[in-house]
């Protein structure tokens, strides 16, 4: 197993792997998020307090999961790219900066419509919403930051920093609900035992995040894939790859 990490964490053997999934996994992505939105605008039952307002929650929700998680593999990758000095789990940081930074704004904007019906208003300084919004900041900070260093290995060991500084935001952006008194009610899917929502807006729900992680899988690959053409145009295995293809 660890062998195949090894061979995995070189940008030839990545290249090949994500040459061969990126198809099947962008299909998958496609029906899963079509199945999704299908169940939770035609299928799943108007709620009894929003009405059909509530229907946004399905895109909502899931992009803010993929906000936290993408930011949370990156904070990892730097960690594994600093220690272990793997240039690739550099390059998986850049590639999905920008994925995360799409996710979190996407669950501003929802939330913000959303919101409104709601709440009266299009933005509160709720715990919940601002910790996002610091969450959007650390990104693009993210993304500054590298593109400001020259020098890209500096810059990358510099982003790696600033996402391992700034991975202690996940936990709050997650408890808020539990640590203040917030606009959003508290946990519904994660908590244990059974989930307070019922299952005929819980597998919409689920669908739609499968597809949402298959799609960021399927960008990232195509973002690694071009910052390995762009970083190793000259190497031996590439020109090799360009003449048998």
């Amino acid at each position: 197993m660890w062998l195949w990490f090894h061979k995995l964490s070189t940008a030839r053997h990545f290249y090949a792997l994500a040459t061969r999934l990126t198809p099947w996994l962008g299909w998958l992505a496609g029906i899963s998020i079509a199945i999704g939105l299908y169940l939770g605008l035609v299928v799943a039952p108007i709620d009894y307090q929003q009405k059909d307002a509530y229907r946004i929650m399905f895109v909502h929700v899931p992009s803010a999961w993929m906000s936290m998680m993408i930011y949370t593999m990156m904070a990892v990758s730097g960690a594994i790219g600093l220690i272990w000095r793997i240039k690739l789990a550099h390059v998986a940081c850049t590639a999905a900066a920008t994925i995360g930074a799409s996710f979190t704004l996407i669950t501003l904007v929802t939330g913000s419509i959303w919101g409104k019906p709601m709440w009266g208003a299009w933005w509160a300084w709720d715990a919940r919403l601002t910790s996002e919004l610091i969450l959007l900041f650390l990104y693009l900070g993210f993304i500054a930051l590298e593109s400001a260093i020259p020098d890209r290995t500096k810059g990358q060991k510099a982003g790696a920093i600033l996402l391992l500084a700034g991975v202690v935001n996940i936990p709050i952006i997650h408890y808020s609900v539990l640590w203040w008194h917030t606009l959003h009610q508290t946990a519904s899917v994660s908590k244990f035992g059974i989930p307070s929502i019922h299952i005929s807006m819980l597998i919409p729900l689920l669908v739609m995040t499968f597809g949402f992680m298959l799609l960021f899988l399927t960008v990232l690959a195509l973002r690694m894939r071009a910052m390995i053409l762009e970083t190793e145009y000259q190497s031996k295995w590439l020109r090799q790859l360009e003449e048998s293809g």
